[in-house]
C-alpha cells in the first residue's frame, strides 16, 4: 500500500508517506507557514521514494478540528492530489492524530485530548489504545467551553494544547483520572498516514467530493459580528 498523508491544522505542518509499512515524514513547526511549506514537503517525499501521484493508493486527510485556515489547507492540497490523480481520500480525526502520537510515546492506555479552539472553548475527545495500538475514539468528538466537557469515568492522560490554556479547569473536572499531562503534543502527518492507512484497509476511504473539512462548530467562519 502507498499513502501520501497531509496536516496542517495547527501550528504544526507536515506530511507523510506510508509505503508498505514504512512511513516517511517531513514536519516543522512553523505557525502562518503552512502555504509555503506544504507542497515542498509532499515533492521531497515523493521524489525521494521515485513516486508519481498515480501510483498511490489514496491520500489521507487530516480533516479537523483545527484551525480554520489550516484545516482548508490541507482539504485544498489533498482534493488537488487526489482529482489529479484519481485516487481516493481516506478522512482522519486531527484530535485521534494528536492520541496516536501519544500513545506512540507513552505506556498509556487512554487520552483526554483536548486542542485549544479560541473564543474560551476546546476541542475534545477520548480515545483509548485498541490491540493494534491505534487510537480508537470513545463517543463523539465535540466542541465546548472547557468547563463543559463530560469525560466518561475511565483513568488517563491529558494530552494536547487545551490542557496548556485550560489545565486548570479540566483538571478540576478529572481530579483524579488524570494521572500525567502532556500538552506539547502535535498532530502529525505520521500519525495521519499510520490511521490513514488502517482505516484504507477496511474500506473507509472515500471519493474525493465527499472528504470534506471537520470544524465541528460553523461559528467558526463567521464574521465576528455575526457571532
Amino acid at each position: 500500500m502507498k499513502l501520501l498523508a497531509v496536516e496542517t491544522s495547527t501550528d504544526a505542518c507536515s506530511a507523510a508517506l506510508f509505503i508498505d509499512g514504512e512511513i516517511r515524514e517531513k514536519f516543522e513547526l512553523a505557525p502562518r507557514e503552512h502555504t509555503k511549506l506544504i507542497l515542498p514537503m509532499i515533492d521531497s517525499l515523493m521524489a525521494d521514494a521515485q513516486l508519481k501521484p498515480q501510483q498511490l493508493d489514496a491520500v489521507a486527510l487530516s480533516r479537523g478540528p483545527g484551525s480554520f485556515t489550516g484545516v482548508r489547507i490541507a482539504t485544498g492540497v489533498v482534493h488537488g492530489i487526489a482529482f489529479g490523480a484519481d485516487i481516493p481520500v481516506v478522512p482522519v480525526s486531527t484530535l485521534a492524530a494528536i492520541a496516536q502520537d501519544f500513545f506512540d510515546r507513552q505506556p498509556e492506555d487512554a487520552a483526554f485530548v483536548a486542542m485549544d479552539a479560541r473564543m474560551h472553548e476546546i476541542f475534545w475527545g477520548v480515545y483509548r489504545r485498541n490491540t493494534l495500538g491505534l487510537a480508537k475514539l470513545l463517543g463523539h468528538e465535540a466542541v465546548t467551553p472547557a468547563g463543559e466537557v463530560s469525560f466518561p469515568d475511565l483513568t488517563g492522560a491529558g494530552v494536547g494544547s487545551g490542557w496548556t490554556v485550560h489545565g486548570e479547569t479540566l483538571g478540576a473536572l478529572l481530579g483524579s483520572r488524570v494521572k500525567k499531562i502532556d500538552s506539547e503534543v502535535w498532530p502529525r502527518a505520521a500519525c495521519i498516514a499510520r490511521l490513514g492507512a488502517h482505516d484504507f484497509a477496511n474500506g473507509l476511504a472515500v471519493p474525493v467530493e465527499q472528504a470534506m473539512p471537520v470544524y465541528l462548530r460553523d461559528k467558526v467562519a463567521k464574521k465576528q459580528s455575526e457571532r
